[in-house]
């Protein structure tokens, strides 16, 4: 295969379009639910993830902040925003939604999980 931008887009190599997806959560007595968007592992994750291996933001902020993004794609939180860094006052993201997210996350890109073998 000669590597192009026709050869990869047949390949399927590029991320696409965010994926939607329905969250829940506990917050406190009430349960809530969301819709979001996520842009499945894409070189904004990449960028992300080296950046946490440099220790340049927090691995976990930098994932949630480089997937979830509305539907055009542009990024919902920065990582301070995780963190709490952005706004001290407003502080971190509540534990439960970033359970939640990170679910949804893991679910758009398959992680852990085997594709099933065609019988």
């Amino acid at each position: 295969m000669l590597l192009s931008i026709d050869s990869l887009k047949e390949l399927g190599a590029f991320s696409g379009a965010p994926v939607e997806r329905e969250i829940t959560w506990k917050q406190g007595d009430k349960e809530l639910t969301a819709t979001v968007y996520v842009r499945p592992l894409s070189y904004s994750s990449a960028v992300s993830d080296l950046m946490a291996i440099n220790g340049k933001v927090d691995g976990i902020a930098g994932r949630i902040a480089a997937s979830i993004v509305t539907a055009d794609g542009k990024p919902v939180f920065t990582a301070g925003d995780i963190t709490g860094e952005a706004d001290p006052d407003r502080g971190q993201l509540d534990g439960n939604l970033t359970v939640a997210l990170l679910g949804a996350i893991a679910e758009v890109n398959n992680m852990g999980k085997t594709p099933s073998s065609a019988n």
